[in-house]
């Protein structure tokens, strides 16, 4: 009888307990099991700008410099984690995409040592596929939100590079892509409704159309965009719509 009366002081002292410091000041603490850590659902790619990964690792552990990523990949292949996963790392800033304002709470963000004026290393590629399909794995995410810096920032990132080789990572199911876009897209197809359908932020359309043709065509180009640009935006909402498409058991 005494040790049943002793449980039960315990529990009820242990809900009485003050929350961790810094938590709910004023309220008392009653746990629940019933939580998790936040998932992320995106990974977003960047490039250093720097020769060398020490450089790299210098300004991204820089406590002046409030920026940092999960992970660091140089271009021999080796991977270094900065930050875990489930907490928030400084590395989208500003940004936006489909809607979603911060990325930095919903996303992974990968370093790639790279200048941005070289092809990026094939060791490094290697274990970045190696990495996304471990996140892939771990947090389920879907294939169109592998994304790059300056899709999701286009009016202040370039990153990474027209040299990035998106269609490597698509056909290893990590983003869109369109390898035979039909020549011409539907009567009345809208390219600025249809890039931001795609997820961008159409507000500086120019930017916008940059950022798509970086990532999709390898150019730096902003102009209007051309027909067969049309088509293959068309080409890709439509693997981003049967991508999304809830599968039947």
């Amino acid at each position: 009888m005494r040790c049943g009366l002793a449980v039960l002081l315990l529990a009820a002292l242990a809900a009485c307990a003050p929350l961790p410091s810094g938590q709910g000041r004023g309220a008392s603490w009653q746990p629940s099991p019933n939580f998790d850590q936040r998932r992320p659902n995106f990974v977003v790619l960047h490039q250093t700008t720097n020769d060398t990964v020490a450089r790299a690792m210098v300004t991204l552990t820089d406590p002046q410099r409030r920026v940092s990523a999960h992970y660091l990949i140089g271009r021999d292949g080796a991977v270094m984690q900065l930050v875990d996963e489930a907490a928030r790392a400084w590395h989208a800033g500003e940004s936006w995409w489909g809607g979603l304002t911060d990325l930095n709470s919903a996303s992974i963000g990968i370093e790639l040592d790279n200048t941005g004026a070289e092809e990026f290393a094939d060791a490094q590629i290697v274990a970045l596929l190696s990495l996304l399909d471990e996140l892939r794995t771990r947090y389920r995410l879907p294939a169109a939100n592998i994304l790059g810096h300056g899709d999701i920032a286009p009016t202040r990132k370039v990153d990474p590079s027209r040299l990035f080789p998106w269609q490597r990572l698509a056909a290893h199911g990590f983003g869109l892509w369109c390898d035979t876009p039909p020549a011409v897209a539907p009567a009345g197809f809208d390219a600025v409704l249809g890039l931001q359908a795609l997820g961008y932020d159409t507000t500086a359309p120019a930017a916008a159309r940059a950022a798509f043709r970086r990532h999709f065509r390898g150019s730096d180009a902003d102009g209007e965009l051309a027909p067969d640009d049309q088509a293959l935006l068309h080409c890709l909402l439509q693997r981003k719509a049967l991508r999304e498409a809830p599968q039947s058991d």
